[in-house]
């Protein structure tokens, strides 16, 4: 109990002890937070005190800086205006010193300028009459001078004319003088044959006759022989000996004697035969040096025809140029008050009422000079220019008018063609530097050419066109002065002539002459070269871009009617193989000619084309070049068709495609090679494909034979996906896939073009296995 007690003694002590130290604590703790808070504010309120002590002394501070500054400040203005009252003083009173010595002084220039330019006034004015006077006399003299020349020139022109004439007239008086000879000799030499053949004719006669009558002696002497050997041996031997034999020696003494007489006559007539031989080969002689001087003759008159022709143009050619010379003459002027200004002179026709001559005289009278008014002169000047203008535009429009027609062909010569040629080459308009009539020819072809879809009119220009252009290839030749101008845009290396001939703009020689040749436009040797200007070749650049232009639209028309059938030709109809399968052998004949139907309807518009090139002269290499890519067109769409469609890649369909291409290599052969050319050879692909489509046990082929002798064209790509989509439809045998286990060499030829493409491509070769359409 006292442990008890003791125990709960303690425990309240603790207790208490606990409950006094914790009341201390909040005692201690309560007064210590009021001390500290007391204390706070004591020091804050002191703080604050001595803060604003400090505010008012920095506020006093800062007043004092103010004022100090607006007194300095105050004392500084007051300063700077008095110096700038006094800068502006003396500012002032110099710069109106200094104005009035600029005013003094200008107005001293002003006068002296004033003085100076009424005498420079006058001092031009002085030099200026003068002067003026001076170029008046310079001019008048200048232009009499000018005047003098000018009709000097032209008096010589007229006496070259003159001359020309005379020369002309000579020539004629010659040509005709030597034709009257030619034809005398001509006269002459037919009456020498004649006598010729007259006499040797009278010789032949008496020749005859003298071996008649040769043969005639010779038989009565044989006659007269076996008489009188008859008589011999019939007569009694006493008689025979006296007088048979003395009768018998008198007729073979006469006889002798008669043969005597008939060979001296004999030898006389071949005395006389040779002798006529020897008069004919004299006369032969004489006939052939008259029929070498005859050729030297005619050779002669055509010399002298050329001579007289090429003495015609020069002598028209000079009559134009007199005129132009004429005209430039009367329009040469240093001002422009010269045409009205100065007198005139018109050159008055030779007749004889004036006293001229009209052969040539070249001495001009004066009374054939008129003064003309100002009024007149330009009529009288333009006049001769005005009719050679008038004159050419109407052969022009006579030319345009005749080419717009159709005017067909000589043979196989295009008239137009040849009549464009022969009328640019007469005008000399490819020497001229300015001229329309080359445009207003491209624009009667660009007219002509307007409707596309009318074939025998694009082959009809086209025939034209290529031989206008192959003559002037030949003639034509640049000059310095257009060589040196600059090209045309000529975009045509990858166009029609670009791939197919450049000869038509580089070298026709080849090729171009021997098709005129063959067409006979003119012997080649004829067609002489002209120095053309920049208008004639920019007019063969148009005719080329002409030529391509209605060359493309030629083939492109026949590539536009057969698209649509080569869509139906590289499948055959279901319809109809079912029938060409189940039917009979008749039925079956029907079925195989509407099979190739559509392909005969490409053979009948090839036909169409053909005829209508053919009637319109088209140059034959044309005509090869437009079958060629139409047929490399036909290539490249059946082929692309045929990888692009699996159904397409069948045994039957093979047999489809090869008859149509049976009946295009029969049309090949009827065209001939001078038509088609190499037109079958385009169709490579597409024959090939079409042959491995329709070769029987194609897996007993190895890669090397697919390659090498199959299918030579062909790329690995193209192979490979031929052989992936074939399909035999007709007899069920399986395709030429790796996925068969039975075709294990198929399938080694299968692997093996799969690693032969991963190596192209590897190579960075292209994987395309479709062709691309070049045939533009």
């Amino acid at each position: 109990m006292a442990e008890l007690d003791a125990r709960r003694a303690e425990v309240l002590g603790n207790a208490a002890r606990t409950i006094q130290r914790q009341s201390r604590t909040y005692i201690a703790r309560k007064e210590f937070i009021e001390l500290r808070k007391a204390a706070i504010m004591l020091q804050s309120h002191w703080r604050g005190i001595l803060a604003c002590k400090l505010y008012e002394q920095l506020r006093r501070e800062a007043a004092a800086l103010k004022i100090q500054k607006n007194f300095r400040r105050h004392i500084a203005r007051e300063s700077y205006l008095t110096v700038r009252q006094s800068a502006i003083t003396l500012q002032t009173g110099l710069r109106a010193m200094t104005a009035r010595n600029e005013f003094r002084f200008r107005k001293q220039t002003k006068a002296a300028i004033i003085i100076q330019a009424a005498f420079r006034c006058h001092v031009a004015y002085s030099y200026y009459k003068s002067l003026q006077k001076a170029a008046l006399t310079t001019q008048c003299g200048w232009r009499r001078r000018v005047a003098r020349r000018e009709l000097r020139k032209l008096k010589m022109a007229a006496r070259e004319t003159g001359a020309l004439k005379e020369a002309k007239d000579k020539l004629e008086k010659r040509v005709e003088e030597l034709t009257w000879r030619l034809q005398l000799e001509k006269r002459l030499r037919t009456d020498l044959e004649e006598e010729k053949a007259q006499e040797i004719a009278k010789l032949h006669d008496a020749l005859h006759a003298v071996q008649i009558q040769v043969e005639e002696a010779n038989a009565r002497v044989i006659k007269e022989q076996e008489a009188a050997r008859k008589a011999i041996e019939e007569a009694p031997p006493v008689i025979k000996e006296t007088p048979v034999i003395v009768e018998d020696t008198e007729k073979v003494n006469s006889l002798a004697a008669e043969v005597e007489n008939l060979k001296a006559s004999l030898l006389s007539e071949t005395k006389a035969a040779e002798e006529a031989r020897n008069a004919c080969t004299d006369a032969e002689t004489r006939n052939a040096e008259l029929v070498k001087k005859l050729e030297e003759s005619e050779r002669k008159v055509d010399q002298l025809q050329e001579s007289v022709q090429r003495l015609e143009e020069k002598l028209a050619n000079s009559e134009s140029e007199i005129q132009v010379l004429r005209q430039q003459s009367l329009a040469i002027s240093p001002t422009g008050k010269s045409l009205t200004a100065r007198q005139r002179t018109m050159i008055l026709p030779r007749t004889p009422e004036n006293g001229n001559v009209l052969n040539g005289e070249t001495k001009v009278p004066s009374d054939t000079t008129l003064a003309l008014s100002n009024v007149r002169e330009p009529e009288s000047e333009e006049k001769p220019q005005k009719y050679l203008n008038e004159k050419q535009q109407e052969n022009q429009d006579l030319l345009i008018k005749c080419i717009s027609q159709n005017l067909g062909f000589s043979g196989s010569k295009p008239i137009a063609a040849c009549v464009v040629y022969k009328c640019l080459l007469h005008w000399r308009s490819f020497e001229v530097e300015r001229t329309t009539v080359f445009d207003r020819i491209i624009q009667t072809i660009a007219s002509a050419i307007e409707v596309q879809d009318n074939n025998d009119v694009l082959a009809y220009w086209l025939s034209n066109s290529s031989t206008l252009l192959l003559l002037l290839q030949h003639t034509l030749k640049a000059s310095g002065a257009a060589s040196l101008t600059p090209q045309r845009r000529r975009a045509t290396s990858a166009s029609l002539f670009g791939r197919m001939s450049q000869g038509l703009r580089a070298s026709p020689q080849s090729a171009g002459l021997s098709f005129l040749s063959g067409r006979g436009l003119s012997r080649l040797d004829d067609l002489r070269q002209v120095e053309a200007k920049y208008p004639a070749l920019l007019f063969k650049q148009q005719l080329t871009a002409f030529l391509e232009k209605i060359y493309g639209m030629i083939r492109d028309n026949l590539k536009k009617e057969i698209s649509p059938l080569l869509g139906l030709c590289i499948q055959v109809p279901r319809t109809s193989r079912a029938s060409l399968v189940k039917g009979r052998s008749q039925s079956n004949a029907v079925a195989q000619q509407a099979l190739i139907a559509h392909w005969q309807s490409i053979v009948k518009s090839l036909d169409r084309y053909l005829k209508i090139m053919k009637s319109n002269h088209v140059p034959p290499f044309l005509v090869r070049k437009v079958f060629t890519q139409i047929f490399s067109f036909i290539n490249v769409q059946l082929f692309n068709s045929l990888l692009l469609r699996r159904e397409c890649c069948s045994f039957s369909n093979g047999e489809y495609v090869k008859a149509g291409l049976a009946e295009l290599e029969q049309w090949c052969s009827e065209a001939t090679e001078e038509y088609a050319g190499s037109a079958w050879d385009e169709l490579k692909h597409i024959r090939q494909a079409v042959g491995f489509l329709v070769i029987h046990q194609k897996p007993k082929k190895s890669l090397n034979e697919v390659t090498k002798e199959l299918c030579p064209v062909l790329s690995i790509q193209q192979l490979y996906r031929i052989s992936t989509m074939y399909w035999d439809d007709k007899y069920g045998t399986h395709s030429v896939s790796s996925d068969v286990s039975s075709r294990h060499y198929i399938r080694n030829v299968i692997a093996k073009m799969r690693v032969m493409m991963t190596e192209d491509s590897n190579n960075a070769v292209s994987s395309s296995f479709l062709l691309d359409d070049d045939s533009r």
